[in-house]
């Protein structure tokens, strides 16, 4: 099994919102994605998605963006986003997500012998200082990962890969520690993966926290192409 991410997805067939307003590159996104998606990934395979999938507001119009991800190879692990308004309780999510998609929050899912773990996460403190408000927000981002950490210390088996999934970057320059870090660093994931920054190549985003490497996923980063994060070798089971 091999396991891909790509972030930030923001479909957008039944709200309609151009993301060329971000930039030229993002012209014809959504069948890029689609496109590179087929050559690269394959049934068997995992596909993560760290948030901002749709820029619906209710969960039938993100189901409607969701149905032609769904269609593609591989199994997909959904994580909430900034802008997932439409995201509802995860039990009706759950429900109403076609086969094949698997939902995120507060938990961990096992996958073969990769188990995936994560939270939305928040503004991080750097060289802007935060709010009162987002630190509130961001303890209680901190809060739900280790909740989900510790889901996932209780699923995972030995010779397990334990990846981590954030929307937001879980640190920001010149990178002090956070809450966040401090549940990552606890865990000891064996990656994370994160998305929401966009104009922002890969190289040149944060690529590890405590050695643990980081990988930006951010859709326009990757040029639109889902990214190969590990091969186990192993079918799922």
């Amino acid at each position: 099994m091999r396991v891909y991410a790509i972030a930030d997805l923001h479909l957008a067939s039944v709200t309609p919102k151009p993301m060329t307003v971000f930039g030229p590159n993002w012209a014809g996104h959504p069948e890029a994605i689609f496109t590179q998606w087929r050559e690269v990934v394959r049934e068997g395979d995992l596909v993560l998605l760290p948030g901002d999938l749709s820029w619906a507001m209710r969960l039938p119009d993100a189901l409607t963006d969701l149905a032609p991800v769904a269609e593609l190879p591989g199994t997909k692990v959904l994580l909430r986003g900034n802008h997932d308004y439409w995201w509802p309780g995860l039990a009706r999510l759950r429900s109403a997500l076609p086969p094949g998609m698997l939902a995120l929050q507060n938990d961990a899912l096992r996958v073969g012998r990769v188990v995936v773990c994560g939270t939305r996460g928040w503004l991080t403190p750097g060289y802007e200082g935060l709010g009162a408000d987002d630190d509130r927000l961001l303890r209680r981002e901190a809060e739900r990962l280790r909740l989900s950490t510790a889901a996932a210390a209780r699923l995972r088996q030995p010779g397990d890969t334990l990846i981590l999934m954030l929307h937001y970057p879980p640190a920001s320059p010149p990178y002090p520690p956070n809450p966040l870090t401090e549940v990552i660093e606890a865990a000891r994931p064996d990656l994370i993966v994160y998305g929401h920054l966009h104009g922002v190549p890969p190289e040149r985003a944060l690529r590890h926290w405590a050695g643990i490497p980081a990988h930006l996923v951010a859709a326009d980063g990757l040029r639109f192409r889902p990214r190969l994060l590990l091969d186990t070798g192993k079918a799922p089971g």
